[in-house]
């Protein structure tokens, strides 16, 4: 029996998930568990700024009329998808990553004035000397209960696909609350951090080679077909 493989990021990206995972012959299905909304932010002058440091598509699915302002300054992205994004809302693309976003910032040439574009929660980065980042926090991610629906099928076995640490956190708190035994779930985490965000107790907890959609669901694949 084929083990049922579950995404749970929030939209776009799910849909995303979904869509190469289907390209890769991998049959997987998806239930939110957390909704991406805006916040209001204030904008510092695009004078003090040369370029934008982004680790996400949805700082431009949810800047609003604010990143407008910033619409002349090139764009240094965490991978492939955040610069279509970027492209998409009238950015230019300076650089784009494929192995974090700290990594992207190490390429960056001093002086530079970067800002970034985060949601709520993201991860810290150390800039190199010469260059400096100011921080505006321009959308969050709601975490959502989990559907009892999804429990059941969770109870019967599964494998969950984990795209960030408060994912894995909240994942494993919901699947605590409606009594989902650990033991029947599998995890395949992005990275090392988000398997150890959603602690122990699990069937496995697996970790992709390399961050991006495409190296974990490479994984994946290699796992239930």
């Amino acid at each position: 029996m084929r083990r049922r493989v579950i995404a749970v990021r929030p939209e776009p990206g799910l849909a995303a998930t979904l869509a190469l995972a289907r390209d890769m012959g991998i049959e997987a299905e998806g239930v939110a568990l957390f909704e991406i909304r805006a916040r209001a932010w204030t904008e510092p002058d695009p004078e003090s700024v040369d370029a934008l440091l982004v680790g996400s598509a949805n700082a431009f699915l949810h800047g609003g009329p604010a990143l407008a302002r910033f619409a002349g300054k090139p764009v240094h992205a965490v991978g492939e998808k955040t610069a279509e994004a970027a492209r998409a809302a009238g950015f230019a693309v300076a650089a784009t990553g494929s192995g974090g976003l700290q990594q992207v910032l190490d390429s960056v040439r001093p002086p530079a004035r970067l800002l970034r574009v985060a949601g709520a929660t993201h991860v810290p980065l150390e800039p190199p000397e010469g260059v400096r980042i100011t921080t505006v926090i321009a959308y969050e991610s709601a975490a959502l209960p989990m559907p009892a629906r999804l429990a059941g099928r969770l109870a019967a076995g599964a494998l969950v696909l984990l795209h960030s640490a408060e994912a894995a956190r909240h994942f494993a708190s919901e699947s605590d609350r409606l009594g989902v035994a650990r033991s029947a779930v599998s995890l395949a985490a992005l990275a090392p951090r988000i398997a150890e965000a959603a602690g122990a107790g699990w069937r496995a907890i697996h970790v992709a080679p390399e961050p991006g959609d495409a190296a974990l669901l490479h994984m994946v694949r290699d796992m239930v077909t």
